[in-house]
């Protein structure tokens, strides 16, 4: 008898926590991505693996052993490209990165779209704008990325000159901010 109250009461307690949490995470303001709402209270490795549009991201994410990296306490700024950016890529290359033997190089592509610290688009916009129309962002990778407007748009640029454009912004998380674009960007070769 005594174990049933115990298992009852326990019960009670998650359902309660559980329920909590369900409505902190409705009251938080939400950007959609992927037809997922990507809650602030939640780190990025957390909310990315809801988006439709960025299964292929986690897929390479966790090949490269970098969930941990990405739900550490940052703050990171991820500039994150989706399913269709990496089908861009030449035929076999998404297969190839995931492949073991080519971890450390799936690892350097990735930190590529990182850079250290929470950059709005707010703050990357002043900095365009500071810079005479440029920004050189540091990745974690060591490597640079180039942020710029062409009208109201923002896009980065990587080292080859290949261009992605940010379609949403501000995709705030608990460790960071996600900026979502539509093509890989590859570290000088």
């Amino acid at each position: 008898m005594k174990t049933r109250k115990i298992v009852a009461i326990v019960v009670i307690a998650f359902c309660l926590l559980a329920g909590t949490e369900i409505n902190a995470q409705k009251k938080e303001k939400t950007v959609e991505v992927g037809g997922a709402p990507m809650y602030p209270s939640k780190n990025i490795v957390e909310n990315a693996v809801n988006s439709k549009d960025h299964t292929t991201l986690v897929a390479a994410v966790k090949a490269a052993d970098l969930v941990d990296v990405l739900s550490s306490d940052g703050p990171f700024t991820v500039f994150a490209p989706t399913n269709n950016a990496f089908a861009k890529l030449p035929e076999g290359t998404v297969e190839n990165l995931l492949k073991l033997e080519n971890k450390e190089m799936l690892q350097i592509i990735l930190k590529y779209h990182v850079a250290a610290g929470k950059w709005s688009a707010k703050d990357i916009v002043a900095a365009i704008k500071k810079g005479d129309g440029k920004y050189a962002f540091k990745t974690v990778s060591g490597g640079t990325l180039t942020a710029w407007m062409k009208g109201k748009e923002v896009y980065i640029t990587d080292e080859n000159g290949n261009s992605s454009k940010v379609t949403i912004a501000d995709v705030n998380q608990k460790n960071g901010i996600i900026h979502v674009v539509d093509t890989v960007l590859l570290p000088r070769s």
